[in-house]
């Protein structure tokens, strides 16, 4: 370990902080993201929710969320098992970058380390995922307990505050999945570690870059903008 590699490892996790902090709804920039916006229909849709006695609609919503965690969740967790094998076969993965021209070679303990690292992302990513499924099976039973039509009547605030806790935990278990996914992204930019602490930088940046431009200026983006939100 160089100290071009502690620098690169710095930038990494600035830059990670650094998206995070800025997409997780909690600063208010004047061009809104895309996950602020998803987080506002989100509200929309459970709010609506009281409008309706048929809460299959919401229930089936919500079950289509936990299907697509539960992929991520599976995924990170072969991930992870393939990093474990990675660290059995080091010495043949090392004769083969040795092989390779401009690789930075930094020896066995090195490579060991990277690798623990990148199992580190993955396992993060798994237990953000994880708890992400949780919290959207609170979120079916927290929408359960949405009182019916005619019996919002008779307590309208109670059934707004049934409503807002189900939307509370949709968007918390938004927000985990969120950091799942993230992770994930930024193991691409890791990988460029085992070539050189150049190559990592560059391609955090890059993916930063990608996401930073899905979140402010995609396409998907702008189709949840209304003539009120820049």
């Amino acid at each position: 370990m160089t100290l071009t590699d502690y620098i690169a490892l710095a930038i990494f996790a600035l830059l990670w902080t650094g998206y995070n902090w800025a997409t997780d709804g909690k600063v208010h920039f004047q061009r809104i993201s895309l996950t602020r916006l998803m987080m506002e229909n989100r509200r929309r849709w459970l709010l609506n929710s009281l409008n309706r006695d048929l809460k299959m609609i919401d229930t089936q919503i919500v079950a289509g969320l936990q299907a697509g965690t539960a992929f991520f969740a599976s995924t990170t967790i072969f991930a992870l098992g393939g990093c474990f094998a990675l660290l059995g076969a080091t010495d043949q993965v090392q004769t083969i970058m040795n092989d390779l021209p401009y690789v930075f070679r930094g020896g066995r303990s090195a490579f060991e380390l990277k690798v623990g690292g990148l199992a580190c992302l993955f396992a993060y990513a798994f237990f953000k995922f994880a708890w992400s499924y949780r919290l959207f099976n609170y979120c079916s039973i927290l929408i359960g307990g949405i009182p019916m039509m005619s019996d919002m009547h008779e307590d309208r605030p109670g059934a707004e505050r049934a409503a807002g806790r189900a939307v509370k935990m949709n968007i918390l278990a938004a927000k985990h999945f969120n950091a799942g996914l993230r992770s994930i992204f930024l193991s691409i930019g890791y990988l460029g570690w085992f070539v050189s602490p150049y190559v990592f930088i560059a391609l955090t940046i890059f993916v930063i870059f990608v996401l930073t431009r899905r979140q402010f200026y995609s396409e998907a983006r702008e189709a949840l903008l209304d003539d009120t939100n820049p």
